[in-house]
């Protein structure tokens, strides 16, 4: 068993490749992340997580996927359930809001948890603004930030006791982004103010053990680099006024909001603060880039990720007919 790399990667298909196992065997990356293009059926996607497993010698080693609910939702019908969007529990009554979160992220754990992923990219804590691209739009709970918080937190809880754990997504503020950072660099040219009501659900979800950085430019702070590269974002914001010291891998490097080689991508995100590296792509080049660049995970950024794993526990049990019958009204088409 070789010491973890500070990298996440991706696979090209629904099983490894002889070139994949002998990057994996070569690299030893910390974690894999899925996408559609992996993903087939219960018995498929089993035995892709546990050869990951099996080829690093880790039975820790992290699974990942975007299962959100609504348009992100990687595993899909007919194998996986259909997931309401996030802005769907608006639908409910504010008072039992936090419950349908918390009753559809555990359902989504009990999925994940079956084929062996352990990490869900969720929740989405960004709060929308006026302008704001819609690359957010529905993935986000609310437009008020104390709701999205408390709505979060109800995700986390719902994963976190299906034994899968959260990912706070995109730190520390996607919602006033004017671009679509897959596409291209947002410039955020808000006040300290307003971007502090942005920070707010990061806060209030400080104690969480996994982030993933924002590629966006916010201007007030660092007019020159996005978060995910920025020093000053990492450290006077991420680290010191949102006040979290879990783990913060970046968002895909692949995105077109980063410029420069995969290794100069690599090398600043470590250089600014970030932990770990999330390459969600498939091109070995490429990934041998990310992989050579990204440190063996040890110092604070193991303590980081030994402390996120330490939170995975033993699925409660729960009813999932129950959980199914709460949020069938948030899936019915709507009422014209």
């Amino acid at each position: 068993m070789r010491e973890a790399r500070a990298f996440i990667c991706g696979c090209a298909g629904l099983s490894f490749s002889q070139d994949e196992r002998n990057f994996i065997r070569r690299f030893a990356p910390w974690g894999l992340i899925l996408f559609a293009r992996n993903i087939d059926s219960i018995s498929q996607v089993t035995a892709l997580t546990h050869e990951f497993r099996e080829i690093l010698g880790r039975t820790d080693a992290p699974v990942l996927v975007d299962q959100e609910g609504g348009r992100v939702q990687r595993m899909r019908p007919p194998v996986w359930r259909r997931y309401p969007s996030a802005a769907a529990f608006l639908q409910a009554s504010e008072a039992h809001r936090a419950g349908l979160v918390r009753a559809g992220a555990r359902l989504i754990a009990s999925e994940l948890a079956e084929v062996g992923i352990s990490v869900d990219c969720l929740p989405v804590l960004d709060v929308p603004a006026p302008g704001g691209h819609d690359v957010i739009g529905d993935r986000a709970y609310s437009n008020d930030a104390a709701s999205v918080a408390q709505l979060g937190r109800a995700a986390c809880e719902g994963l976190l006791a299906g034994g899968v754990l959260p990912v706070l997504k995109h730190i520390p503020g996607h919602g006033r982004a004017g671009a679509d950072s897959h596409l291209a660099l947002p410039v955020v040219n808000a006040t300290r103010a307003e971007l502090a009501a942005d920070f707010a659900p990061f806060r209030a979800l400080a104690d969480m053990p996994l982030a993933m950085s924002a590629h966006v430019v916010y201007s007030a702070i660092d007019p020159d680099l996005p978060a995910t590269l920025s020093p000053i974002v990492v450290s006077q914001v991420i680290r010191g006024e949102i006040g979290f010291d879990g783990l913060v891998m970046s968002d895909d490097l692949s995105m077109k909001a980063l410029s420069g080689s995969f290794t100069e991508k690599t090398e600043a995100l470590f250089a600014a603060g970030l932990d770990m590296a999330l390459y969600c792509w498939s091109d070995l080049a490429d990934a041998e880039a990310v992989a050579s660049a990204s440190p063996i995970l040890d110092g604070k950024r193991g303590e980081r990720a030994a402390a996120a794993l330490a939170r995975l526990r033993r699925p409660e049990p729960f009813d999932p007919a129950a959980a199914d019958a709460a949020l069938a009204p948030l899936l019915a088409p709507p009422v014209s």
